[in-house]
């Protein structure tokens, strides 16, 4: 049994890297996400490991895409203004299906918006806010430890699918502190290295390789382009998370995601406690959405009512997904910084 240690949010996202095998950090401070570098300035040397603080965010998401196509696993984390800097890079590693993994605090926006948590992100992560036609798979944890336990899962599956994967926290999981356990710690030197990632030298039994989205030829670009369409095909079918705690049939549908599901929980186990056919739905996956589970979730429901740290930016998913006009659609958002409180949640869906 791990022992549980109390941590702030930051240092234990830098923490579970480390212990799921990360050992190259490239980063550049922003707030609400500074500590998640400072952390590894001192963590990853202990370890064996290699920390940069680079001269912008576009040299460090570029460090990621360099050290991840050499089959490392290599990491960085920003916040949302950083992150729009970074969406080149994570448009080249798309195309050129190398890993990595980035960790994005949001906070309000647009422009420099402020240093309080938000969820405004949401776009710019689910929809590919680089150029090109291409996806990212991103998670959106709503604990600390739900963050430790998401990590190693994250570097697997950017492995497995040769994409980037984001970790989409905020500002307030980032600096609150719980009592949290590592239950795990990852050997790199166990990590297998693929077959695909640059050595600087030919390898008994390995082709050269070159990973690279450059590709000037019309058809062959089109072929990779469907080539890619079906991974992100693939990865919608099989990697879509979510949790739901209710009644199995609920007349009210709440759906929320990260911190604000957190905040909902403990009105609707109030709830729930009377006797209220109703029920939260939580994405943990926030692409590949869980679209089809959330449509079996809301066959019975009347109402259904999204909370959002935004101006209203997931319900777009909800009613895609749901795909039902006689349904009552109701959103509730914070786009400018602030949270939700239970009672306000409470008095919401209590309408």
């Amino acid at each position: 049994m791990s022992e549980r240690i109390l941590m702030k949010g930051n240092e234990a996202v830098g923490e579970a890297a480390v212990r799921a095998g990360c050992r190259l950090y490239f980063g550049y401070p922003i707030t609400p996400a500074s500590e998640i570098a400072e952390y590894m300035a001192y963590r990853l040397p202990q370890v064996g490991g290699t920390f940069i603080q680079a001269e912008s965010e576009l040299a460090a998401s570029n460090m990621v895409y360099g050290a991840a196509a050499a089959g490392k696993y290599a990491m960085t984390a920003s916040s949302s203004p950083g992150i729009s800097l970074m969406q080149e890079a994570l448009s080249y590693m798309a195309g050129a299906e190398v890993p990595g993994l980035f960790v994005d605090a949001v906070r309000g926006g647009p422009g420099l918006g402020d240093i309080q948590a938000a969820q405004s992100d949401y776009f710019q992560l689910t929809k590919g806010g680089g150029h090109g036609d291409y996806h990212l798979i991103v998670f959106a944890p709503y604990t600390i430890q739900e963050v430790i336990n998401i990590m190693p899962i994250a570097f697997e599956t950017a492995f497995k699918y040769r994409n980037p994967v984001v970790i989409a926290i905020d500002g307030l999981i980032g600096q609150m502190m719980e009592a949290v356990e590592f239950p795990y710690f990852v050997n790199p030197d166990e990590v297998p290295l693929p077959n695909w990632a640059l050595s600087g030298k030919f390898r008994h039994g390995y082709k050269k390789n070159v990973n690279t989205s450059l590709e000037l030829d019309p058809e062959k670009l089109e072929a990779i382009n469907w080539r890619l369409q079906a991974k992100y095909h693939e990865i919608e079918e099989k990697e879509p998370r979510y949790d739901y705690v209710g009644v199995e049939a609920p007349e009210t549908l709440v759906v929320a995601y990260g911190t604000v599901a957190r905040v909902t929980m403990s009105a609707l186990k109030k709830m729930l406690a009377e006797g209220k056919s109703i029920g939260l739905f939580r994405p943990i996956t926030i692409w590949p959405f869980p679209g089809k589970a959330l449509a079996q979730k809301a066959v019975n429901a009347k109402r259904i009512v999204v909370l959002e740290m935004s101006a209203g930016q997931m319900i777009e998913d909800v009613k895609l997904n749901v795909f039902d006009p006689n349904k009552e659609y109701e959103f509730h958002g914070h786009p400018g910084g602030t949270t939700f409180t239970p009672s306000e949640i409470e008095q919401i869906l209590r309408g």
